[in-house]
């Protein structure tokens, strides 16, 4: 939990939209201080994260051995050893290839049509309510729910509880650890259930995929499949619920110029649009990603000792004049010049990368061609964050049209 969130909980006014985050000027690796004191090196020029987040010397299984360094021991979803993001070397690409198949750009462009359908049959919704309407609670929350319960093959009461254990699974610290080991313990219970259910009686189905791949691979612990589960529960509907509601925060308070374009400018152009939203808005307060050297290593000049923890601010490298020459909001519409670090690099790259962006790019188009007088009713500044969670974005927010 960064040092800004933690101060400022139960201040919700004192949140800056994340689009408005200072980012400070990249620099030369530098010491800096863990939440509990202890000792870490900061990387932000985007060459220096890049090798970091690639270089097999850096990684993450390290920081969970048991003479790892000391990290927030709360039970969530984050801070389990057996998900997939904290898997190095070969035990993580075993575990990474019963999925990888699954989000190739081109599986994701199979499912587009089917997207696009729950997309029309949200925005049929939205059109037959009395405005203000709330654009979280009435699409960019069921939006990827939907989808990600199409995927996996959820029934309606599992979808009803993923929202409660995703707020557990990203839980930031500031709730109690009986609540959040409970919720864990409940979450972890259902990925098992589902496996099970599933190997029983499989399915055409993300789930089914995986046991299916799993058995093929073998070796792979139940435990790891069912983090992986809940992984996918979590990052499958959390990250674009909040990436979709920050974006329209964005667009419709700062932006509105640009609004009736992502209508008429067709979906390549939304996809870029997509892109810049996803390159510039991070999900959360804490932009670091946080790796262990396994050995000595030299990033960007500067010696780091093996044990030594680095954290990976993807933020600022996204901002390194040195590789971006313009600010990222100053053309929506064009393509960026350089890969964004936005879903990381190297071996740990989101899967999800390709169908989080798919679903931003058909949702603002779709929205924006159906509802080009789109607007808030509120002003920016009035925004309620939800709090609690790795994750942040609007509480509601209230448009008509």
């Amino acid at each position: 939990m960064s040092a800004a969130l933690r101060d400022s909980v139960g201040r919700e006014e004192a949140l800056p939209p994340l689009h408005r985050l200072d980012f400070g000027t990249p620099g030369p690796p530098e010491r800096v201080e863990l939440p509990d004191g202890s000792p870490a090196w900061l990387v932000s020029r985007y060459a220096d994260v890049r090798q970091v987040l690639g270089d097999a010397r850096f990684g993450r299984a390290g920081l969970y051995a048991p003479d790892g360094p000391s990290l927030p021991d709360v039970p969530v979803l984050v801070n389990d050893p057996d998900l997939l993001f904290n898997q190095d070397g070969p035990e993580h690409l075993r575990l990474r290839r019963t999925m990888h198949r699954a989000f190739t750009p081109r599986a994701v462009a199979r499912w587009q049509p089917w997207i696009a359908a729950i997309v029309e049959q949200l925005l049929d919704g939205l059109s037959s309510r009395e405005t203000p309407v709330d654009i979280v609670a009435g699409f960019a929350l069921p939006l990827p729910v939907a989808v990600v319960s199409r995927l996996m093959g959820l029934d309606a009461s599992a979808r009803d509880r993923m929202r409660h254990w995703s707020e557990y699974a990203l839980s930031n610290g500031s709730r109690p650890e009986e609540e959040v080991g409970a919720a864990m313990a409940e979450f972890s219970a259902f990925g098992a259930e589902l496996l099970a259910r599933r190997r029983a009686e499989p399915g055409d189905d993300l789930v089914s995929g995986l046991v299916h791949a799993a058995d093929e691979e073998g070796g792979i612990p139940e435990a790891q499949l069912v983090s992986l589960v809940c992984g996918l529960v979590v990052g499958g509907h959390d990250s674009t619920m909040t990436m979709l509601s920050n974006s329209l925060l964005y667009l419709l308070g700062e932006r509105p110029e640009s609004w009736p374009l992502l209508a008429t400018s067709g979906e390549e152009a939304a996809g870029r649009v997509a892109d810049r939203l996803l390159h510039g808005i991070p999900l959360g307060d804490d932009r670091g990603t946080t790796r262990l050297a396994h050995e000595d290593a030299e990033v960007g000049g500067v010696f780091i000792p093996a044990g030594g923890v680095v954290v990976a601010d993807c933020g600022m490298a996204n901002r390194d004049p040195a590789v971006f020459s313009a600010p990222w909001s100053e053309d929506l519409f064009a393509p960026l010049e350089t890969p964004t670090l936005s879903f990381g690099a190297g071996p740990h790259y989101c899967l999800g990368a390709w169908l989080a962006r798919t679903e931003l790019q058909l949702a603002l188009h779709r929205l924006a061609a159906r509802f080009p007088g789109l607007r808030l009713t509120d002003p920016p500044a009035s925004v309620r964050w939800r709090l609690g969670s790795t994750s942040r974005g609007p509480v509601r927010l209230a448009v008509t049209w």
